[in-house]
């Protein structure tokens, strides 16, 4: 399938890592321009290449997304570089693992800055573009968390689940200008993350993290954890023009982890 993406340029944060290298691949190989933000340098670098050793275009930009001031500077090289933004991928880093109660206010101000605020003040500055052009997406990678909370991830559950409100509130907003608006959740998907995960729950319990691997993967309908590339093929078909029906969604791609409907 042509998913009719050439010419388009992406911004897609997080791109030097599991999710976000795999979503900055995937779009690349559609033809789409894209550019590979992330707050490490050496991890962008890495995708780029990657991406233009396979005949892609990209470009790596190494941006701190919680630094407000820094929007303006880095969308006008970007658009000088490969023009305005039509597809923006928001993709931040998560929390450590936390309950919910008892974590300080400052913790609670800090990952707000970082992975809700920054996703929308980015949002804002990209949406004129789109609005005079007619057409743009955003979409925002999130957690399976903000559907089945998960244990010990109090901070991450909360504060995602206000990306998803805010995502489908601007979904209705900007439907009329050509704008999709949509949520990526990812369930147990085989990235740094994931193993950072076990590890942590290892630790905790005292078991071995082969053990709580397999105790994991053996909670998955499909029986394994996801490819990466499959979540960023998923990305790359709600970028496209096939999917211009689709919008204020928030799509699974848990191999059928989820418990609900």
């Amino acid at each position: 399938m042509d998913l009719q993406l050439n010419s388009k340029t992406a911004l897609v944060f997080g791109a030097g890592g599991g999710l976000g290298g795999a979503i900055a691949r995937s779009l690349a190989a559609e033809g789409v321009s894209v550019v590979v933000a992330d707050i490490h340098e050496e991890s962008a670098t890495a995708t780029a290449e990657a991406i233009s050793g396979a005949g892609g275009k990209a470009i790596p930009l190494v941006w701190d997304i919680g630094d407000l001031s820094l929007i303006g500077q880095k969308l006008d090289a970007i658009k000088a570089a490969f023009g305005p933004v039509d597809i923006l991928v928001n993709n931040t880093g998560g929390p450590p693992p936390t309950p919910a109660a008892g974590q300080p206010p400052d913790d609670w101000s800090k990952y707000f800055d970082l992975m809700v605020r920054s996703v929308i003040a980015v949002t804002d500055a990209v949406l004129p573009g789109m609005r005079e052009r007619k057409w743009g997406r955003i979409i925002t990678s999130t957690s399976s968390g903000v559907v089945v909370p998960i244990a010990n991830l109090g901070i991450s559950n909360s504060l995602r689940l206000a990306l998803v409100g805010w995502s489908k509130t601007l979904a209705r907003e900007v439907g009329r200008d050509g704008i999709t608006a949509n949520i990526v959740l990812p369930g147990r998907i085989a990235t740094g993350r994931i193993v950072f995960l076990d590890e942590q729950k290892a630790k905790r319990e005292k078991r071995p993290v082969a053990e709580v691997t397999a105790e994991s993967t053996a909670s998955i309908p499909v029986g394994r954890y996801g490819d990466p590339k499959e979540y960023g093929d998923t990305v790359s078909f709600l970028a496209s023009p096939r999917a211009s029906y689709i919008t204020g969604s928030v799509i699974r791609v848990d191999g059928g982890l989820i418990n609900s409907i």
